[in-house]
């Protein structure tokens, strides 16, 4: 990987890990596009960028993290530790999927961009229909409603499928406020994200993985974290002015390309 196919895939990164258009997917095109093939340094730019947009989470929500912390460690059943179960409710479906179903979710990888395509057009049917939902205008995200939320998240693990779309669909679906189920989506990825980091780093050490071109990966942090922390404050605004479906229709157009260059290349 060379890199100027870094910064463009580490800026694909940042920009669609927070907007509702599937960073998978749009990572599988850029790789396709530039003739990267599935390896051990795909697998070490894709930790990386991973790493650098949730580092990007946490410096925007600094302040909600914080508080949240400060309030988690009193030790008591205030409104900050029922949040923090709420969030570690969620993360449950996607712990379960990437405990028992890792292998079969990564035989969807690399197979060709028919199914991102198809992926992608659902997300745009989730943002189509979010849109069009009237919320009851929750004034907090329940415990259900957490964990439904969090089985949508565990569904997404498909490549083509917004992650952020479908969290921020379904709880507006739901019937929850905008920036209330927003903030809750990028909140509840930050754990997962980095668990999975974690868990694939420990597999590159174990196969004796080296890296012999580092400034790729320099160039692809730098440029995910930076395009994530713009994207991260864009979508917040843009959940709440309700502007999502704008995003369906890039995704449907998105999926025409996909589909269209599955049977191309």
């Amino acid at each position: 990987m060379d890199v100027f196919s870094a910064f463009i895939l580490g800026l694909i990164q940042g920009l669609t890990e927070f907007l509702p258009v599937s960073s998978s997917g749009h990572l599988a095109i850029g790789s396709y596009l530039f003739g990267l093939e599935n390896g051990e340094e795909n697998l070490s730019f894709t930790i990386i960028v991973h790493a650098a947009t949730v580092l990007s989470t946490i410096v925007v929500l600094h302040n909600e993290i914080w508080n949240l912390l400060k309030g988690v460690f009193k030790f008591k059943w205030n409104e900050e530790m029922q949040y923090a179960c709420k969030i570690l409710l969620s993360m449950v479906p996607i712990l379960i999927v990437g405990l028992f179903f890792k292998d079969v979710v990564e035989e969807f990888f690399g197979n060709g961009l028919l199914l991102v395509g198809i992926c992608l057009l659902i997300t745009a049917t989730l943002l189509f229909f979010a849109y069009k939902a009237k919320p009851r205008q929750k004034e907090h995200i329940s415990f259900l409603d957490s964990f439904i939320i969090g089985l949508s998240q565990a569904v997404a693990v498909l490549p083509g499928l917004s992650r952020s779309g479908t969290t921020i669909a379904t709880g507006l679906l739901l019937g929850n406020k905008k920036e209330t189920v927003s903030r809750f989506s990028f909140l509840m990825v930050i754990i997962p994200i980095l668990g999975e980091a974690f868990l694939d780093s420990l597999d590159m050490m174990q196969m004796g993985t080296h890296i012999d071109n580092i400034l790729p990966l320099i160039v692809g942090f730098v440029t995910a974290f930076l395009s994530g922390c713009f994207a991260c404050k864009w979508m917040l605004k843009i959940v709440q002015k309700g502007k999502l479906i704008y995003f369906a229709i890039y995704c449907i157009i998105a999926a025409a390309t996909a589909i269209t260059l599955n049977f191309i290349l």
